[in-house]
């Protein structure tokens, strides 16, 4: 019984290994950005954050994967605006945090460079504001104006070499409104450059 285990066990090692699966990690910067119509005199700027999360790598035709993630990215955007009251200058970070879950088709050159795209569904995890008007500050959890699942196109670039050790960019649109909030209209723009290591081989010389 312990040799059929593991003549089993070894059957499938080989079998992924011939499969040319490649399982993985990134990290990255989030350059984050939202658009918000209609528009109140607010001045809105990018805000840089961060993602990281795992990834699989699926071999399904000669030089084409799929490849499923699963990221925690941080976004949202800057803002400024006048405080009706004390006509101050307020200078606001919204920091939303994610869970993505983008499917990639990616195209990869024998070379090691690729270009991937796909679909991403999003699912929010906070929605935080933070105001500071001259020395003062507040925090405001605004979670429940928001929907709590996303749908984003993604498109991507990159490379890989042949130490398994990669570098990409992307860009993320949100499809939909996020906004509960009747005749408002919020969606999410991210560029992300990351790095990431897989494991298996990755077909390169």
């Amino acid at each position: 019984m312990k040799r059929l285990i593991l003549l089993t066990a070894a059957v499938a090692a080989a079998a992924i290994a011939s499969a040319q699966i490649q399982f993985g990690a990134k990290a990255g910067l989030n350059i984050a950005n939202l658009s918000v119509k209609p528009g109140d005199g607010t001045s809105y700027s990018m805000k840089l954050d961060f993602n990281g999360g795992l990834l699989v790598s699926l071999p399904v035709l000669e030089n084409f994967r799929i490849q499923p993630e699963v990221m925690y990215s941080g976004q949202g955007v800057k803002d400024k605006y006048t405080d009706n009251t004390s006509n101050a200058t307020v200078n606001e970070k919204v920091n939303l945090g994610y869970i993505n879950v983008p499917i990639f088709f990616k195209y990869q050159h024998g070379s090691g460079l690729f270009a991937e795209i796909g679909p991403q569904v999003g699912f929010l995890l906070s929605a935080k504001a933070k105001d500071t008007e001259g020395s003062q500050s507040a925090t405001t959890d605004f979670k429940s104006y928001l929907k709590t699942v996303d749908f984003a196109g993604c498109l991507g670039i990159g490379y890989l070499s042949r130490f398994n050790l990669g570098i990409d960019a992307r860009y993320n649109l949100s499809f939909i409104n996020i906004s509960k909030t009747a005749g408002s209209s919020i969606k999410n723009g991210v560029i992300q450059i990351g790095i990431f290591y897989v494991l298996g081989d990755s077909g390169l010389k």
